[in-house]
């Protein structure tokens, strides 16, 4: 069973979160962006849930906590109503500058969202072409990464294990590609998406193949660990919780 609030944690945090890679990583996305005649900062706020503000520009997306900063809003009244945006393209209510929102929704932020669905959840004759499938492996890094602070924080069986975690820094990553930093301060996860300097706990994945295959679930994660291929060093304990909230992300975005 999922959680509706920790839902909308997830499809903004997780989902929505991976817009900022996809523009780094992704020549479609980029050019996009490129069409933009100015930058567009778009908020999503959620009653009782998340806010978030996504800054557009030609060069890339960024988004930050709260509606500081935005030129233009869509309010949620509920966490299903959000949910229904990612989910079904239902959307909320324009509250600030609804012409530019209705714009930008309907247009270019329509087509980079596509563009990250297409990605997310590729055909299996998609992920042939290996650059596309290193792509797609990397981005789906970053939404996990993402959907589990959302979870630590907001779904009420992930915060069991959330509660039994040290503070500290945990380094993810994919060896020679990418790496997320999981911070964590008294019970509260924050995902920094940048390797870290002085992690507490390592969890790592031997190469993107290994990567694919234990996101789609068709690797043991004990037999790897048994065979080195899952590097794990420095507070066991703190990656064993990590993993009991990754089987919570897999229900969320199975």
């Amino acid at each position: 069973m999922t959680d509706t609030k920790a839902m909308a944690y997830v499809n903004m945090y997780g989902v929505l979160g991976t817009l900022e890679n996809l523009c780094q990583l992704d020549g479609e996305a980029q050019a996009i962006l490129a069409g933009l005649k100015k930058p567009v900062s778009l908020c999503f706020s959620v009653k009782d849930g998340p806010c978030c503000t996504f800054h557009f520009t030609r060069e890339g997306c960024r988004m930050t906590e709260g509606e500081e900063g935005c030129s233009c809003k869509m309010s949620f009244s509920s966490a299903e109503a959000f949910n229904n945006l990612i989910e079904h393209s239902k959307p909320g209510m324009p509250t600030k500058n609804p012409m530019q929102v209705l714009t930008f929704l309907l247009g270019p932020f329509t087509k980079l969202t596509d563009r990250l669905n297409e990605i997310l959840r590729p055909s299996e004759e998609a992920m042939q072409e290996r650059a596309f499938f290193e792509k797609s492996t990397t981005l789906t890094l970053y939404t996990i990464a993402g959907a589990i602070s959302a979870l630590a924080n907001h779904d009420p069986i992930s915060r069991i294990s959330a509660d039994y975690t040290v503070d500290g820094d945990i380094s993810l990553g994919i060896k020679d590609t990418a790496y997320i930093t999981l911070r964590v301060k008294d019970k509260h996860f924050t995902t920094i998406k940048q390797r870290c300097e002085n992690p507490r706990a390592i969890m790592e994945f031997a190469d993107l193949d290994l990567a694919a295959g234990l996101f789609a679930g068709k690797v043991s994660t004990i037999n790897e660990m048994c065979k080195g291929t899952i590097y794990l060093r420095g507070m066991i304990s703190m990656l064993d919780n990590v993993n009991r909230i990754l089987d919570r992300v897999s229900v969320y975005l199975g």
